[in-house]
């Protein structure tokens, strides 16, 4: 059965995603910036919490996939604490100036992860040749890349997405941005065999008073008493396509 990972930004989420059948947990905060690296405090309660493996994203801020020196030292001071937490896992991603993957950057990384699984996000739709890419990844040693097949969603990437499905020596392809209920059965069918999910809704505030005219974004147009919470029953239906898709993928 292929696997589905499910993208959460709390411990809340986590729980959640577990319990509706989720194989994998990709843990991180600040979904309107792509997702950046959860605090200490989010990390030890999902570890202690959750059952099911998590791998927590390694990136310091939104924006591009450039790093300067200091937020490298940001990235390997995190990598070497979610190791010696005992995760499973870490997601990462770096590229350099001209598009390419950071190779003497990442190759820091992948020694301080010891045996953490690498995921290399999909810092890897924004490189300059995604095919050159995977040689790399694969030497690096990387255990999945999580792309979009360099296009807005992954739909509209399927056929670079089974190009690399096809040619990949090693790292697992995984097909994630836009990946819904209503397209799963079009990856699974393309012979990818994990899948990445947000799975998620807008949940309205519980709060009762709310206070008009002040905001605590720079965009004015974000709604403040709305939050992501992961759809326990869209994991659950994923799930099951999933399933009975089982016997057609073997």
């Amino acid at each position: 059965m292929a696997t589905l990972e499910i993208c959460c930004f709390g411990a809340e989420c986590a729980l959640v995603a577990e319990r509706a059948g989720a194989d994998r947990i990709e843990l991180c905060t600040s979904p309107a910036e792509g997702g950046i690296t959860p605090s200490f405090g989010m990390l030890r309660q999902v570890r202690d919490l959750v059952r099911i493996p998590v791998h927590p994203i390694i990136r310091p801020r939104g924006g591009d996939f450039c790093y300067t020196q200091a937020d490298f030292s940001a990235m390997k001071n995190d990598i070497s604490l979610i190791r010696d937490m005992g995760f499973s896992g870490a997601v990462v991603g770096l590229l350099n100036e001209e598009g390419h993957i950071d190779l003497p950057k990442m190759e820091i990384l992948m020694e301080l992860a010891g045996p953490l699984a690498i995921t290399f996000h999909r810092a890897f739709d924004m490189c300059i040749n995604p095919l050159l890419a995977l040689e790399q990844l694969t030497q690096l040693g990387v255990a999945r890349i999580l792309t979009s097949g360099q296009q807005a969603n992954a739909e509209l990437g399927l056929p670079l997405l089974r190009t690399l499905n096809e040619k990949t020596q090693g790292p697992i392809i995984m097909a994630g941005a836009g990946v819904r209920l209503s397209n799963i059965q079009k990856f699974l069918d393309a012979g990818l065999k994990e899948i990445h999910s947000s799975a998620g809704k807008v949940a309205p505030s519980t709060m009762i008073y709310r206070k008009a005219g002040v905001t605590m974004s720079s965009d004015s147009e974000v709604d403040e008493f709305t939050h992501y919470c992961v759809d326990e029953d869209t994991v659950e239906a994923m799930k099951d396509i999933m399933s009975i898709h089982a016997p057609l993928a073997s």
